[in-house]
């Protein structure tokens, strides 16, 4: 296989771990700390998790081990979407696993969680896991979306385990998979299996957070991708001086990218769906907010500008999420009748029909192509898939008919031209960071720590992020503290708490402290490319959210 000249070198690049880890292993001391209990519902959570519910937070120490040396065969799956540091978190397992006893295995299954079920698998090798270190994407292995939720799977997944002499799977994934996580290790307790499990937090979109995870690996090397190309497209900006960018970004339950991306970047305008529900914003008002720095700019003879825009936006819009759910029940109710209608024009009078009047008139100001989108793309439950809404488009209509009213009241005298991008599966796979190159091998190699130990139903954590890596704290916490119950699909479930932004937390506040300048003067900054060989002060920095976030 052909490599290019970064590859190589990456392969030879040695994560850092954090000190505690870095010790001989019969140096390490698991030390219990307080009794956990959930982030909520916590009789639900506790009648659902029995067996694991209450567990004690353990953190790693300098001191004598106490762990009863075997042979450990280990299983890895990686679930869900690809993230940037995947294969260091699989690489610090291996290395882990193979310096407490050069006898142990690491099996991955193959294709995510389904590789499990289905016992699809290989033995990894010092030659196979080599080719991947450092490197971006879930190619060591394949991913996948299958949730471990049914008794049927579980009884499965057992005999797989039973079959290959496993002691452990570890599941690196998000919210959604860590709770499988932390289904699966309660049933495994249950039935006395002896196979442990653990989590490893990983999502780009960085909703997977609380105190005991600081950053979900993947978010870090994600957020500089991006903010290199809105760097690019701003200097581009300024340099022709005469387009609007609109950019959508990921993040359907969060806005953290849109924010991250806006401290590192400077744009002019910032949209962040958590602010735009606590305010009840219309759709009107966000095109009116947007418009205000199109014509202010124009004033001062600048027709052009950013503006970044969470893929999520228009679920956190009030009005916009009335009128979906019930395009949704319309859609469910009479969908023979909707059928009938062939043209785009008959649908859209199917619809008006059937729309409350205040739905209505918002469906009405909506550009054709996203009325189309609202109502021809389902998901298999039947419901508008709003991830598929062209939001930046939408948006960008909307502030050009805005600007249209005020140049007829003689308030706007400029040129809007507008271009679109979104930026998702470019930052998915990326050359990792070397903060997540770190933090990730440090989060492998602190699972089977956990492993060893003897526990079960837990995330690896390390923590201390914003400071170097020599300080980073190692441990574990029940999965459980984080959950919470939630209503999907008509029933109540145990779920990870989503972190949302927090309006009143440092990265927001640094923010909205600095975006009116934003909006009216050119402040682009240009974070250029990922740089990985070089003085720590560039190639090692993480987030700024992290770092504001870690500021006392």
């Amino acid at each position: 296989m052909e490599h290019s000249p970064l590859q190589k070198a990456r392969y030879s690049y040695q994560p850092k771990l954090p000190l505690i880890l870095r010790s001989e292993m019969d140096e390490i001391e698991a030390v219990e700390g307080a009794e956990t209990t959930s982030a909520a519902d916590q009789d639900k959570i506790k009648a659902l998790f029995p067996n694991t519910f209450g567990q004690k937070e353990i953190s790693f120490q300098k001191g004598k081990s106490k762990v009863e040396k075997k042979k450990q065969v280990v299983g890895v799956i990686l679930s869900g979407g690809q993230a940037p540091g995947g294969h260091n978190v699989v690489c610090g397992l291996y290395d882990a696993l193979k310096k407490a006893d050069k006898n142990n295995e690491l099996i991955g299954f193959l294709g995510g969680p389904s590789g499990l079920t289905d016992d699809k698998c290989i033995v990894f090798t010092d030659e196979y896991i080599n080719e991947f270190r450092n490197t971006g994407g879930f190619d060591i292995i394949g991913s996948g979306r299958t949730k471990l939720e049914t008794t049927e799977q579980f009884q499965k997944a057992a005999t797989v385990c039973k079959k290959h002499g496993i002691t452990a799977i570890t599941i690196i994934g998000g919210d959604d998979s860590n709770t499988n996580a932390a289904v699966l290790a309660e049933y495994f307790k249950a039935q006395n299996t002896g196979v442990q499990v653990i989590g490893c937090p990983k999502t780009i979109d960085g909703d997977l957070k609380n105190d005991d995870i600081e950053i979900s690996f993947g978010f870090d090397t994600a957020t500089k991708t991006y903010s290199e190309l809105i760097g690019n497209i701003e200097r581009d900006a300024n340099s022709a001086k005469k387009y609007w960018h609109f950019i959508k970004l990921m993040g359907r339950s969060a806005s953290h990218i849109a924010l991250e991306c806006a401290l590192e970047t400077q744009p002019n305008v910032c949209l962040i769906s958590e602010e735009i529900e606590k305010k009840a914003m219309s759709l009107s008002q966000i095109a009116s907010y947007v418009a205000k720095s199109v014509a202010d700019r124009a004033n001062e003879g600048m027709n052009f500008g950013v503006v970044l825009i969470p893929e999520g936006l228009v679920e956190f819009v009030p009005e916009v999420k009335k009128l979906i759910s019930e395009i949704n029940d319309t859609l469910a109710a009479k969908a023979e009748e909707f059928e009938k209608a062939v043209t785009a024009k008959d649908k859209v009078a199917f619809m008006h029909k059937y729309l409350t009047a205040e739905s209505d008139a918002v469906f009405s100001i909506l550009p054709e192509d996203i009325q189309a989108q609202m109502m021809a793309d389902r998901d298999p439950h039947g419901n508008v898939q709003v991830s598929r809404i062209e939001s930046e488009k939408l948006v960008s209509s909307l502030v050009a008919a805005k600007l249209e009213e005020m140049r007829k009241e003689g308030k706007y005298n400029g040129k809007f031209n507008p271009l679109h991008h979104f930026f998702g599966y470019e930052g998915r796979c990326a050359f990792p960071s070397n903060f997540d190159s770190d933090y990730c091998y440090s989060l492998g190699y602190n699972a089977f720590m956990l492993i060893q130990c003897g526990c079960t139903g837990y995330l690896s954590s390390i923590r201390n992020l914003s400071a170097p890596a020599t300080e980073w704290k190692a441990g574990g916490m029940p999965i459980t503290k984080m959950m919470n119950i939630e209503r999907r699909h008509g029933e109540d479930k145990p779920v990870i708490k989503k972190a949302l932004v927090e309006l009143d937390g440092n990265p927001f506040k640094y923010f909205s402290e600095r975006r009116e300048k934003w909006a009216k003067e050119t402040c682009f900054t240009y974070p250029g490319a990922i740089q990985y060989y070089g003085p720590e002060s560039v190639c090692d920095i993480t987030t700024i959210t992290l770092k504001l976030e870690q500021t006392k």
